[in-house]
């Protein structure tokens, strides 16, 4: 198998494999000096599983007015979910940036599949240059479903004119990638730039001397 022999379509996942997000980059400075309280509120009070439900469509506004009735004294920093959202992206994952520009630089077909509420992701969308390398980008609050729901994958897959055994999904989530597996799509688990590299020069999808930046 050669570079110019198979060319799967590249599916990315967005959050944890090319953009840093993580909300306690935020409550870290809200909660200074507090680690414990700082996880209870995101264990108890926003956890991710409210997260995914905006992921879904719901409305933030909608969200944070539940949540601040069922803890009425956390209402500013539910509120700085959206106010300060900002301030939960770090930065782009630079290694994978830069095997996705080995991707593009081949002209492999490249597509992002990501779990994003549909009113925060126009703050990120100009922000990163390589969101217009892909060919389309699929934001699960736009379509109101999320992975792992199956209609998601099949909604991208109608759209892209593909079936799954065509496509590499990558995701950090296993639970996203045992759903992908089970439509039938190649996957591959993201744990890190340099994982991501050494699977596609196993597959020679991109040569063996890529370099990626180091991680830190």
């Amino acid at each position: 198998m050669s570079i110019e022999q198979e060319r799967p379509t590249l599916i990315f996942d967005l959050g944890g494999v090319l953009i840093d997000w993580n909300p306690q980059y935020l409550y870290r400075k809200i909660f200074a000096g507090s680690e414990e309280e700082m996880e209870f509120f995101l264990s108890t009070v926003c956890p991710l599983e409210w997260n995914e439900q905006q992921d879904a469509g719901r409305p933030f506004a909608e969200a944070i007015a539940e949540r601040s009735k069922l803890f009425p004294e956390y209402a500013p920093y539910i509120s700085a979910y959206w106010d300060r959202w900002e301030e939960t992206i770090s930065g782009e994952i630079s290694g994978t940036v830069e095997i996705l520009a080995a991707l593009r630089e081949h002209n492999f077909p490249l597509y992002a599949l990501s779990n994003w509420s549909a009113e925060t992701f126009p703050l990120v969308k100009n922000r990163f240059e390589f969101l217009s390398w892909f060919t389309e980008v699929f934001i699960s609050g736009d379509a109101g479903i999320a992975k792992p729901d199956p209609r998601f994958y099949q909604h991208m897959l109608e759209r892209i004119d593909h079936s799954a055994g065509q496509c590499l999904f990558i995701d950090d989530n296993e639970r996203n990638i045992l759903a992908a597996e089970k439509l039938g799509f190649q996957v591959f688990h993201f744990t890190s730039p340099d994982g991501l590299r050494e699977e596609l020069v196993d597959r020679r999808l991109i040569a063996a001397n890529t370099s990626i930046p180091s991680s830190k």
